[in-house]
């Protein structure tokens, strides 16, 4: 009989219980948790605790003996980051950026890479060897510089368009580099020469991946929408999140598949997926959806790259892989801020991009490595430079604190050059209004008539359908999730109002909308006097219960209908309504009320 032991998902605990420790360490010292798990990686993996197992079998363990167990599980959380950046993206935003992409993005590629490859021609490689090595270099981490920059908040500025341009843009050259160093291996085996039959089977490696891209596209715009609408009306109870979730994980894995099937990477699929999505109106709650499955496996991901650090190596001849890495991320920054400025972007953004953008990246791995088993690189000299590119993705966090800084300190005498104008991705400024049916509807279209922008929620699939066909901007998904209000700008709306007549869910969306801004405009539709008087204990700043708004009515109808002057009617009503609210506060404790300002009302004014 075998003994299992736990043994099959020890390497998966192990990776669980330092997540744990890690990451909430790591925050309370404001340090990046991608340093974190960079560094748990090298902790637990053979080089670490790993190499003291033998001491004793408990400590075994304590450490991640098979690291190729989460390999899988890391190139997911990849996929998953490029789905969620594809989520903020859109056609229109893709076709804003496409100087930047195409133009600063493959040019910093094809800089780099030649410019590294003179350097390593330098050392003693031969052409094709020093060829490949700039290539792999020349590519950046996705995986890591765009999880370091929205931790500290850069993605949405000029720094954030111009490292996405160019991390897309190195993403999309991933496909032909493969190609590229597959006719190199062709012409080594060769004598030097390339055999026309060669060359044509090598770019016709490229047919397929084309093929794939299209059909991804269409297949994309004919069937996610569908999808999404089904699983939407499906929603009931319980089970609503689950299938969500469930429908959410289909997509990443089967773009990614079927990205990986015709050639191209799987997070390039899953990128082109998010794309599709970003047109839609559940964008919203996918990215909810996805956002503990991306942070968890995007976490499994860099902890397999600090296990890829080999220390004997890096001990054994220091100085040669230090003095590796700081070149490769040297010459990358100083092409990348060349390239940057020529481009038109901002001095001190120019300065953050060129630092994030100068260590290796993940792909460098796959290119590297298939030029070693083509026969293409020296099988002496590359595991050096990947030992030095594994070090240089060390330092990302380092790098964008130091950008940072470096731009914080110039701001006063170098402003920043205008970046090409973008289409706005949230709803900054706008009216919230959660519920879009009769209601909410009436409310959007009054808001519209006197200049106000909104956005709405509402989890009716087939509301929020007639609404986007009548050309309003209104997103399916549950907004008594904070992370939804986070999500769709409640940080910078100017007001939230919560139409829905269901009390219990109006409630939790007050007090997700309360828990993020105490400061924010919230009134809330009531189902009656009590009701009204709990919600304005919850904190919202009107609370509008429906019976008493239909006693006033009929009682204004009633009044003018019997010929009483219309003022002295409108008065009277305005009167009693105040009374009422009156009524509602004082049956709320003193210390739980919320305090509104004039202020902050007055910002729902229309604007001059």
């Amino acid at each position: 009989m075998t003994e299992h032991g736990g043994g099959d998902y020890k390497d998966l605990v192990v990776f669980l219980a330092a997540a744990g420790v890690v990451v909430p360490l790591f925050n309370r010292f404001r340090i990046s948790p991608v340093l974190g798990f960079l560094a748990a990686g090298v902790l637990l993996g053979p080089d670490g605790l790993g190499r003291f197992a033998g001491s004793g079998d408990w400590l075994s363990w304590f450490t991640i003996s098979d690291p190729a167990q989460l390999t899988q599980l890391s190139e997911l959380g990849v996929a998953f980051l490029l789905f969620t950046i594809g989520l903020e993206l859109s056609w229109d935003r893709l076709r804003a950026m496409r100087r930047l992409v195409f133009g600063l993005g493959l040019m910093q590629v094809a800089v780099c890479s030649l410019v590294l490859a003179t350097g390593f021609m330098l050392l003693g490689q031969n052409l094709a060897s020093a060829a490949v090595l700039g290539l792999g270099l020349a590519l950046s981490s996705t995986a890591v510089v765009m999880p370091v920059l929205a931790e500290r908040g850069r993605l949405k500025g000029a720094v954030g368009r111009s490292t996405f341009a160019v991390l897309l843009a190195q993403d999309l050259a991933v496909a032909p580099i493969l190609v590229t160093v597959g006719v190199m291996a062709a012409m080594a085996s060769g004598g030097g020469g390339l055999d026309p039959a060669v060359l044509g089977r090598s770019l016709l490696t490229l047919v397929p991946a084309a093929i794939g891209m299209a059909l991804l596209v269409v297949l994309g715009r004919v069937v996610l929408r569908p999808m999404f609408r089904s699983v939407a009306r499906a929603r009931k109870g319980d089970q609503g999140g689950e299938l969500f979730v469930a429908a959410c994980l289909l997509v990443v894995v089967g773009a990614g598949v079927a990205a990986q099937a015709s050639g191209l990477s799987m997070s390039i699929g899953a990128l082109v997926a998010g794309v599709l999505l970003a047109e839609t109106e559940f964008r919203r709650q996918v990215e909810v959806s996805i956002e503990p499955f991306k942070g968890l496996l995007l976490g499994v991901f860099f902890v397999g790259v600090g296990i890829g650090l080999d220390l004997d190596a890096v001990a054994a001849a220091p100085l040669v892989v230090l003095a590796l890495a700081a070149t490769i991320i040297g010459i990358k920054a100083a092409v990348t801020f060349g390239l940057a400025r020529l481009w038109g972007v901002g001095g001190r953004s120019a300065v953050e991009t060129a630092l994030v953008l100068g260590p290796a990246g993940e792909f460098a791995f796959v290119v590297l490595a298939l030029g070693m088993s083509q026969g293409v690189t020296s099988p002496d000299f590359t595991p050096t430079v990947l030992i030095a590119a594994t070090l240089s993705m060390f330092t990302v966090p380092l790098m964008a604190l130091a950008g940072e800084r470096l731009s914080s300190r110039a701001a006063a005498r170098s402003p920043a050059a205008p970046m090409p104008v973008v289409p706005p991705s949230g709803p900054d400024g706008a009216v919230m209004i959660v519920g879009f049916g009769r209601v909410g509807r009436l409310i959007g279209e009054l808001l519209t008539e006197h200049g106000q922008p909104f956005i709405a929620l509402d989890t009716d699939a087939a509301a929020v359908q007639r609404a986007r066909q009548d050309g309003h901007q209104v997103f399916y998904g549950d907004a008594g999730s904070a992370e939804m209000l986070m999500n769709c700008g409640v940080r910078t709306t100017r007001a939230l109002i919560v139409t829905m007549d269901a009390p219990g869910k109006v409630d939790e969306v007050v007090r997700a909308a309360r828990s993020l801004r105490e400061d924010l405009i919230l009134i809330a539709r009531a189902r009656d006097d009590r009701h009204a008087a709990r919600l304005y204990a919850l904190g919202v700043t009107d609370a509008v219960p429906e019976t008493t708004e239909a006693s006033l009515q009929l009682a204004e109808n009633t009044l003018v209908d019997l010929g009483v002057p219309m003022g002295l009617v409108l008065a009277s009503i305005h009167e009693r309504r105040d009374r009422f609210r009156q009524l509602f506060q004082d049956a709320v404790p003193e210390d739980r009320r919320a305090r509104p300002t004039r202020a902050l009302r007055a910002t729902l004014r229309p604007r001059a």
